[in-house]
């Protein structure tokens, strides 16, 4: 539904389905402490993107009348409401094109785990392994991004160039996201988590190519994304499950021996996440986002940060598989690893199959996925192949020199799981700094957590103190001033009520007592007449 909408109301509402399946899924072990939390700090988190993309939708709404995709020529994604946008402006002289594309993008960063909304996102791989596959790999995560690209037109309505503020930030926020997430996945030793802050990276390069113009870049490589990093999730749970339940890489080693089959499905999606040419898929997307942004207007900032990650990128995947499956089986560790059951096995291979085979699409040998996007024919295209070369030799030299970095350093690893990391020590403090991830946690328990609960406290105490017992006083005043009220009414008026009824009763048996046919009767009335008559004859006279 968030695919097919033509309404960005509609895809608003799939989207908001989209993170409340994600809330379930996360905490699907919702008696694990952990997984609980996880699932809360996911749905906060995102909660802010989604505010950000409603006021956005909102505000589009209102500048051009329409929430329609397309809608025969007045649609927000058509000319008209694109020149109209454009056109407005804010007080402060920002269009409104920019201004909403801006609240989109924030809605974006929050779904797509960019900075500095990324928090949820690695702490989402306490749900079950082929929860991570899914929310890491092809669908919450990629929500963010599907958004930024459905809605591509508003961000260059008025821009030309495309170095506006909204196509800037997002960029420069996915450049650094791939580069910060990449150096986190380097200190990390949960084998699941080094995967997560790897998707971030992932969904970095894929904003890179949405801020750089790269449309068919970025959706190629969310697509070949797709496909190898859930395969590395699910090849990771079947370590995992291999494993007993172990997680922590130290702990592991020399797996290829017991697990032959899981290891060959993982050096495959390994290999196509670290970009080894020229038959993984995710060489093509790579290094199709990397041609998007080395050919930007707004600078070759983006192309910088990308070539760092993707540098880093070969480093920890490296990193990664030497740890878990070279070398020697550490102690204390891992007691008799085994393969997992074919049933387990035979998504892997479908995955892997799809790693490889995905690579041709967005090749200049077969360019079908690129020319399909913008709505053309596939043909071979020699000179985009022979334009391609300078950065084919980028990557292949960004990936050699990760790998031969990682190799270096983690080839050679003590058999005690004890022992500190080898990159370790070549860091020093900067190492504690990464394997905090940067302290973006602990900024926010300081800066927004915690006086939020302090807060929170202080407006308890305040109620407990000071309103209860003011509505207890409220309550008490009330109830005396009715207990009043109720004897006033009792003695009071009930019986003055009581007496004028009893009166008028009196009064009408008296009348009724007249009219019962008898001749004293009509004798009394008649004197009683006459009497009073006589009476007001002679005082008037007088």
């Amino acid at each position: 539904m968030l695919v097919l909408a033509n309404s960005i109301l509609l895809l608003f509402m799939a989207w908001e389905l989209v993170g409340l399946a994600s809330y379930l899924l996360i905490g699907f072990y919702y008696q694990k402490p952990e997984a609980a939390a996880a699932s809360q700090k996911a749905f906060i988190t995102t909660r802010v993107g989604d505010m950000a993309f409603l006021i956005g939708m909102i505000w589009l709404y209102r500048e051009s009348g329409t929430l329609m995709f397309y809608d025969n020529g007045h649609g927000l994604l058509e000319t008209n409401a694109l020149a109209t946008l454009a056109g407005a402006t804010t007080c402060g002289g920002l269009a409104v094109s920019a201004g909403a594309a801006l609240l989109l993008l924030v809605g974006a960063m929050g779904k797509s785990g960019q900075v500095p909304l990324h928090t949820w996102l690695p702490d989402a791989m306490e749900g079950p392994t082929p929860v991570s596959a899914l929310i890491h790999a092809a669908t919450m995560v990629a929500a963010g991004v599907f958004l930024v690209a459905r809605t591509f037109p508003i961000f260059a309505a008025g821009d030309p160039e495309g170095t506006g503020i909204a196509l800037s930030s997002a960029a420069w926020i996915g450049g650094i996201t791939a580069l910060y997430a990449a150096t986190v996945a380097m200190a990390q030793t949960d084998i699941k988590r080094i995967l997560a802050y790897s998707t971030v990276s992932q969904l970095g390069f894929m904003m890179i190519a949405l801020g750089t113009g790269g449309v068919a870049a970025a959706m190629l490589h969310l697509i070949c994304h797709a496909f190898f990093k859930a395969l590395l999730f699910l090849s990771a749970g079947s370590v995992i499950h291999g494993c007993h339940d172990e997680q922590d890489i130290r702990k592991m080693g020399g797996l290829r021996k017991a697990m032959p089959k899981t290891f060959l499905v993982y050096a495959i999606g390994m290999m196509a996440l670290a970009g080894f040419p020229f038959f993984f898929s995710g060489f093509w997307s790579k290094e199709a986002v990397l041609h998007s942004a080395e050919y930007w207007n707004g600078g070759l900032g983006p192309f910088i940060l990308a070539v760092a990650a993707a540098l880093l990128t070969a480093f920890y995947m490296t990193r990664q598989a030497l740890m878990v499956f070279f070398g020697e089986a550490r102690k204390p560790g891992v007691d008799h690893p085994h393969e997992s059951p074919q049933v387990m096995l035979v998504p892997l291979y479908i995955l892997a199959a799809g790693a490889v085979l995905l690579s041709i699409i967005g090749t200049p040998f077969w360019p079908w996925f690129n020319e399909w996007m913008h709505g053309k024919s596939a043909s071979f295209d020699g000179g985009a192949l022979a334009h391609s070369w300078k950065l084919i030799l980028i990557s292949l030299a960004i990936v050699t020199l990760g790998v031969g970095i990682s190799w270096k350093i983690y080839s050679k690893l003590s058999t005690d799981s004890n022992a500190p990391d080898p990159l370790e020590s070549k860091l020093g403090g900067v190492w504690k700094f990464l394997v905090a991830a940067w302290g973006f946690d602990a900024l926010y328990e300081r800066a927004i957590i915690k006086p939020l609960a302090s807060f929170a406290c202080v407006v308890n105490s305040i109620e407990r103190h000071v309103f209860v017992p003011l509505m207890a006083a409220f309550e008490g005043g009330f109830k005396l001033f009715g207990r009043m009220t109720g004897a006033t009414d009792e003695k009071g008026i009930n019986k003055s009520f009581d007496g004028v009824c009893s009166s008028m009763k009196g009064s009408a048996s008296s009348a009724s007592n007249a009219q019962l046919g008898k001749p004293q009767g009509y004798l009394r009335a008649i004197g009683l007449a006459m009497s009073v008559l006589l009476i007001l004859y002679f005082w008037l006279s007088a």
